[in-house]
């Protein structure tokens, strides 16, 4: 019990970044064409969001100190944001395998908490204190707010098809989340570009969390290109030449950001020596890779663009070994941290009861 208590009292708020990762690995996988393996990493995302889901309202009733001072931490609040995008990202896979009933369930849960969160948590975080925090709060999990609203409109374009008569409704929520996403990523970039400008940046400040820039852009291609491909409504019309067009930009963007994410990995790791272990943030690199790859599957697709779709096949892989280098991280961590804590048990009965 006390493992479990200590378990939820320190999740990290953006944990649910682990079914970001797997669903959308799993994604790519589909498209790909390995069935055996994306079912296998669906099954997979669908019980990490499930027993995380559980460990987050026990924190939320059981620990609210804690929960509450992570809603009003700048610095991890926007983590609170990867449950919309897991839960619409895990909605996109199952609508992929026909399970239109779960998927619309997800993207609803996705499409409410967008909302809420998207006025409580920055409210809370930046407005609700007495001290305003500095520029160097921000951070790259603050792109997640801009990947969450990326991903209902995802969620909303690929319903589409099961629910043609919802079509106006689903194209006016596609369409907004999508303008709003792109918005909200402009606004952050130029927030953390005066980060760095003005504060600088440490080793230990290069999280992996910044890879989600590149990721927010990258999702932002894959909705796009979904909106292109909606039923004819008002909204879409209005927007879909746009979104062809601004996509390419974007997808073009977020092949810029992969080098200098490496170089910055580099420089912290090798050159700098900060170790490189598993933590939850990890699941932050994973999520834009695969992202990356679906990206660029849908957008050579959408788009006719052979090139594009080849970069999409090989990345894929990429996406996977990551993901496999990750996961086994997890299970080892696991496993040592049982055997640690049972060693801890053992030692501790036996100075309680002595052999004489």
């Amino acid at each position: 019990m006390g493992v479990l208590a200590s378990t939820v009292r320190g999740l990290p708020p953006g944990y649910f970044a682990l079914v970001m990762a797997t669903g959308i690995v799993s994604l790519g996988l589909k498209l790909g064409g390995f069935e055996v393996g994306s079912a296998v990493l669906l099954v997979l995302a669908a019980l990490a969001y499930t027993v995380l889901l559980v460990l987050f309202l026990a924190r939320l009733m059981f620990c609210w100190r804690e929960f509450s001072a992570d809603v009003q931490n700048p610095q991890v609040s926007f983590g609170f944001f990867t449950f919309v995008a897991g839960s619409n990202v895990l909605a996109v896979r199952l609508a992929a395998d026909g399970m239109a009933t779960p998927a619309v369930a997800l993207a609803i849960i996705g499409l409410a908490a967008w909302l809420a969160f998207g006025y409580v948590v920055p409210w809370a975080a930046l407005l609700g204190q007495g001290e305003r925090p500095g520029l160097q709060a921000v951070n790259g999990t603050w792109f997640i707010w801009s990947v969450a609203s990326q991903s209902v409109a995802v969620s909303a374009a690929v319903l589409d098809t099961a629910l043609p008569q919802f079509g106006n409704i689903l194209g006016i929520v596609a369409v907004l989340s999508w303008s709003v996403g792109i918005v909200l990523y402009s606004g952050i970039a130029i927030y953390l570009s005066l980060r760095v400008i003005i504060h600088g940046i440490r080793p230990e400040d290069f999280q992996p969390q910044f890879w989600v820039a590149m990721g927010a852009m990258a999702i932002a291609v894959v909705a796009g290109s979904r909106i292109v491909g909606m039923s004819s409504t008002p909204m879409v019309d209005a927007i879909r030449t746009l979104a062809a067009g601004s996509s390419v930009v974007f997808w073009c963007f977020a092949a810029w950001l992969i080098p200098p994410l490496i170089a910055g990995g580099i420089w912290r790791h090798w050159i700098h020596r900060v170790p490189l272990r598993y933590e939850a943030g990890l699941w932050s690199i994973i999520f834009p890779l695969g992202m990356f790859a679906v990206a660029s599957m849908s957008l050579g697709t959408a788009d006719r663009l052979p090139i594009v779709e080849a970069v999409g096949d090989a990345w894929l892989w990429v996406a996977v070994a990551g993901w496999l280098l990750v996961a086994v991280s997890l299970a080892v961590r696991v496993v040592r941290s049982l055997r640690g804590r049972r060693a801890s048990h053992r030692f501790v009965h036996k100075r309680a009861n002595p052999v004489a």
